[in-house]
């Protein structure tokens, strides 16, 4: 029986990378400048116009994905005769994996022969990017949907997420910090390490002075916590700030030897919230 795994475009997987495999994606929207947009890989409005509209002092908001979308891409794979599988973005940071299971229940009542898997990732950026490329290598290597689908259940909380922002001002709008502490950690140049928990949210785990210092961090977290890096793929994904991407990359490889890095702006929809600067890092450990 035919699989085809589905992404959302919170995944922030490089554009030619879901040109490259044809993987059915669901895009968010965001509303920019007063103009609706789809969150599509920089292909639209490019990454850089993006976050210079958020340093000119832009605003843009995000909108979760709706079942009626859910429901025509669902739709259109399982008339072709394909089961499913839906790798969704954090539920607790968008309300759209409750969607795509409303949108599930509604599409299996007209074809109850189909099935159709979704699945909450509890990751974000390029973390749900990694889930969704290692599912896509499964299943190019033969895998069944249900030898897919136990991977991803078991795997994906060993998926760590760890990032630092440049401005905590998008944190505060965002309701990560207080005003006072957005303040105070500007003035003293303090720059926070966060990470997604297991429940997909973003938590605060410490504070270090400087970008240098923040970079360093963030390399000694993999170092550290990484397990079987000769064969792993680490994510690193930016908020418009591609030196220190490639900093953090030089930082990793100078600590463990790595099979490979991807590397990727912040999409829209996340950046709006993590602003310019934001720095992350993903990989598998063995929890998060």
């Amino acid at each position: 029986m035919k699989t085809v795994i589905i992404g959302d475009s919170c995944s922030d997987l490089p554009a030619n990378y879901i040109h490259q495999h044809e993987i059915p994606i669901v895009h968010y929207l965001y509303l920019f400048q007063g103009k609706e947009y789809f969150d599509d890989f920089g292909t639209g409005m490019s990454y850089q116009s993006f976050y210079n509209g958020l340093r000119a002092g832009e605003m843009p908001t995000t909108s979760q994905v709706n079942i009626h979308t859910f429901t025509e891409i669902f739709t259109k794979y399982v008339q072709q005769g394909a089961d499913l599988v839906f790798l969704s973005f954090s539920s607790a940071l968008s309300s759209t994996f409750t969607n795509a299971v409303a949108a599930r229940k509604m599409v299996l009542e007209q074809y109850p022969e189909r099935e159709i898997t979704v699945i909450d990732t509890k990751s974000a950026s390029l973390g749900e990017g990694l889930i969704l490329h290692y599912a896509l290598e499964m299943l190019h290597q033969g895998a069944s949907k249900e030898e897919i689908v136990d991977w991803v259940e078991n795997n994906k909380l060993r998926m760590n997420h760890w990032f630092t922002v440049e401005d905590l001002e998008h944190l505060r709008r965002g309701g990560r910090v207080s005003g006072a502490a957005a303040f105070v950690g500007t003035v003293l140049n303090i720059k926070p390490i966060l990470h997604v928990d297991d429940a997909g949210r973003l938590i605060p785990v410490m504070k270090v002075r400087g970008r240098k210092k923040s970079i360093k961090t963030l390399a000694d977290m993999a170092a550290e916590r990484i397990v079987d890096p000769e064969n792993q793929i680490i994510g690193i994904s930016h908020g418009d700030c591609p030196e220190d991407a490639f900093s953090l990359q030089e930082a990793i490889q100078e600590r463990i030897p790595v099979k490979g890095f991807l590397i990727n702006h912040v999409g829209p929809v996340i950046g709006a919230h993590s602003g310019p600067g934001t720095l992350a890092v993903f990989f598998l450990g063995t929890q998060r």
